[in-house]
């Protein structure tokens, strides 16, 4: 039996822990079941591993700083109506004072 890829840093190396599948490589572990219910091909998992979705709102885990803006994006700073997409920076969106973005998942929290 072939055990599909990581969801969240895609590595083949994923092994099964009891109901759960685990990979060794980012030590991210889920339930397949979960997994297969998904009928999109774009999964993407917040700080939590909570599933987001377009249009969701979403709230900056820790102060990033940004090339080339004269401040960085502080904790706690609320992210409206994301847009998700392929790639490493997979949330496009628009902050409030401070313009259009590209985020990473794993830098944000649902609210």
């Amino acid at each position: 039996m072939s055990l599909p890829n990581c969801p969240k840093c895609n590595s083949e190396y994923v092994y099964e822990d009891g109901l759960m599948l685990v990979c060794p490589e980012c030590a991210y572990e889920w339930n397949p079941s979960d997994s297969v219910e998904e009928g999109d091909g774009l999964v993407v998992l917040d700080s939590n591993g909570t599933r987001l979705a377009d249009g969701d709102s979403v709230t900056i885990v820790k102060n990033l700083k940004v090339k080339g803006a004269p401040k960085d994006l502080k904790q706690g700073t609320r992210v409206k109506n994301i847009r998700l997409v392929e790639g490493d920076h997979n949330i496009d969106c628009k902050i409030d004072g401070f313009g259009a973005m590209k985020l990473k998942s794993e830098f944000v929290k649902k609210l």
